[in-house]
């Protein structure tokens, strides 16, 4: 374990004081933390799988950073991380704890939202997660393919078993969507990151002109800020429009809470500021600019998690301010700590090989 690692964890040691203040508000963070996290992960490799199935210099940039997190066996790790997910089960889904048998419900729901179906899906989905995320995956232009098609059911669904099914009485068929659009943007705001700030020489010289790289790589940012903006929106928009009970409990604690300010700041930081710094290649054909645009995204898609995660179970709380920044915080750590050395180490081996070539 490295230096991150230790600091990581001791952060999420410390978080587990919230299971004294506020067991539920402190469960809800973990989810947060722990489904932005492995929506990194998969966010990645569905970036690494599109470059497999389209080609061009810029999918060189980010592959390293799926092969080094297939490496590193993050799943595994994630997986015995939701582990305090599944403790605080009921104190989470009103579904798991407050229908008996006597209440009427519908024969679907009461088979889907039952706790023991409930489990044997979340089985099944860590296993085609586990099986997606391997550097196999990106094999052939038709295991990418099948990737794709498999992460978008199985994170989808597990979006609405997870996160939509916290507000039981709300459904939207757009949900599922966002989440996608939200992972992918986080998972190659990481690898954008990660490429611009610790393997920034490896395109500068040789055949691949190293402009072109960067743009790519920003163009890239772009398309999906503006993917996840118009998904969220149309969403936004077909709920307002219909204005139902049922609907607009999802946007009620969140733009009637101290929670709009939040939305406001979502709107500025993985919408607007990306937007506008994007359109111009005095920052995509920078690698120092194009890693600020990069990290900022990064810190909204967290912000963009949470604010998905806990509204839906405890909007009022003052306690997830201070709960938030350390699981997530913590988490991310122990999942990607030393993560840049790593590459930064691959990057020179690679370049010490090319010139031993060179020098034979």
């Amino acid at each position: 374990m490295n230096r991150a690692q230790a600091i990581g964890l001791a952060m999420m040691a410390f978080s587990a004081l919230g299971l004294r203040v506020d067991a539920r508000v402190f469960f809800c963070a973990w989810l947060a933390a722990w489904w932005w996290c492995l929506g990194l992960v998969l966010g990645t490799f569905v970036n690494a799988w599109m470059h497999r199935l389209t080609g061009g210099a810029w999918g060189e940039a980010i592959r390293p950073v799926a092969l080094q997190l297939a490496r590193r066996g993050p799943l595994l790790l994630l997986l015995l991380l939701f582990a305090p997910v599944l403790a605080g089960l009921r104190w989470l889904y009103p579904w798991a704890s407050a229908w008996s048998p006597d209440v009427a419900r519908p024969a679907f729901l009461a088979a889907w939202l039952s706790v023991p179906f409930f489990l044997t899906r979340l089985l099944l989905y860590a296993l085609a997660w586990w099986r997606l995320a391997r550097a196999a995956s990106l094999a052939g232009k038709g295991r990418a393919a099948a990737s794709l098609l498999v992460h978008g059911v199985v994170s989808s669904l597990a979006g609405v078993d997870l996160v939509m099914s916290l507000m039981p009485g709300w459904a939207s068929t757009a949900f599922g969507l966002v989440v996608l659009s939200n992972q992918a943007l986080g998972g190659a705001a990481l690898s954008v990151l990660l490429a611009t700030r610790f393997m920034p020489h490896r395109w500068s010289s040789g055949s691949v002109p190293a402009t072109p790289v960067w743009r790519d790589l920003g163009n890239l940012l772009l398309m999906w800020s503006m993917s996840w903006a118009y998904l969220a929106f149309m969403q936004f928009l077909i709920i307002w429009a219909e204005n139902l009970p049922h609907e607009i409990a999802w946007f009620v604690p969140r733009l009637q809470t101290g929670w709009r300010g939040v939305a406001l700041a979502l709107v500025a930081l993985q919408l607007v500021l990306p937007f506008v710094a994007l359109l111009f290649r005095a920052v995509k054909d920078r690698p120092a600019r194009l890693a600020a645009v990069a990290a900022l995204l990064l810190a909204a898609s967290a912000l963009e998690t949470a604010w998905t995660v806990l509204p839906s179970v405890e909007p009022h709380s003052l306690h997830g301010w201070w709960l938030l920044p350390l699981v997530f915080g913590g988490m991310a750590l122990l999942l990607l700590g030393g993560l840049p050395a790593t590459l930064a180490a691959a990057r020179s081996g690679g370049a010490s090989t090319r010139s031993a070539h060179a020098g034979a």
